[in-house]
């Protein structure tokens, strides 16, 4: 499937909030404070509008049908270093709100970090390969920012698993967040062909 590659604007968010809280479940629960999928996906609907966090448009590369323009997917991927900074936002209004605000970031610095890999339902499987473009992608975000390596967290048990071992990632640790498993998976960022 031919693709077209942008970066997101506050205008997708109706697209992009109800996918990512679809590919975050709990994770998505406990950054916005709420306790159902519903009320989550409406508050990172929300949040997507506003730069400057994790769940934002701007660190958010967007998947586009390249013949009708309808967004298929979506890939959230900042440096792994930002991580704490992108977060704070997110712990401020969860303080405000007087919820809990004690969730570890994710990225490691020297990274790419991938937050948030997402394909629409009507995109998903029967070889159209989004998640896999989408991935591919991100060599060239990473090369841009100086990063040799791209690095992301996976249930054992979540699908895209398999999708991230043929795209080469590899088991560098495990975390715990939301009271969930994951396994830390990093890739090195292949160089360019000499000219």
């Amino acid at each position: 499937m031919a693709l077209n590659f942008r970066p997101a604007t506050p205008a997708d968010a109706p697209f992009a909030g109800p996918l990512i809280q679809e590919a975050i479940g709990d994770i998505g629960w406990q950054l916005t404070g709420t306790g159902s999928d519903e009320a989550a996906a409406q508050a990172i609907t929300r949040l997507f509008a506003q730069p400057g966090h994790r769940m934002a448009y701007d660190p958010c590369l967007l998947a586009e049908d390249a013949e009708s323009g309808q967004p298929l997917g979506l890939a959230l991927a900042y440096p792994g270093e930002q991580s704490e900074a992108l977060d704070e936002p997110l712990r401020q209004a969860l303080r405000a709100g007087g919820r809990p605000a004690d969730f570890l970031s994710e990225g490691e610095p020297g990274e790419l970090y991938l937050d948030t890999l997402a394909v629409s339902g009507a995109a998903r499987g029967r070889g159209r390969g989004v998640g896999g473009q989408l991935l591919a992608a991100l060599d060239s975000r990473a090369r841009d920012l100086g990063l040799a390596r791209i690095g992301l967290l996976v249930e054992e048990s979540n699908p895209a698993a398999r999708l991230y071992a043929r795209s080469g990632y590899q088991p560098a640790g495990e975390r715990t967040l939301a009271g969930h498993r994951y396994f830390h998976l990093q890739r090195q960022v292949p160089a360019l062909p000499a000219e």
